[in-house]
């Protein structure tokens, strides 16, 4: 399976995604680098997993979806809601405005 890796140069000084919207939709997998703080993201969606690194949280407006399982080294919220096929892991802690659901 495909990994589409975001690294910081996808995002701005404050956390805010800056590249193509496309990047976060993802066949595969997706991995985000660590050691970034809290980064924001419009909605996430994978087929595979989604790995966020250790320094590195997620906030992502609309929702995180993933066909296995979420892992984050700080925390995960989502506006909406927050799926996994398998697991949900996270460092701190895991907030979704709607619902939680993992296999």
């Amino acid at each position: 399976m495909e990994t589409t890796r975001l690294t910081k140069e996808h995002f701005d000084g404050n956390g805010n995604f800056t590249a193509d919207e496309s990047l976060l939709t993802a066949r595969g997998h997706i991995e985000v680098d660590g050691d970034l703080g809290w980064l924001k993201v419009p909605r996430l969606v994978a087929a595979g997993r989604i790995s966020i690194e250790a320094g590195s949280g997620i906030e992502a407006g609309e929702g995180i979806e993933a066909g296995s399982g979420i892992e984050a080294g700080w925390g995960i919220k989502a506006g909406e809601g927050i799926e996994a096929g398998e697991g949900i892991k996270a460092g701190w802690g895991i907030k979704a405005g709607e619902g939680i659901k993992a296999g």
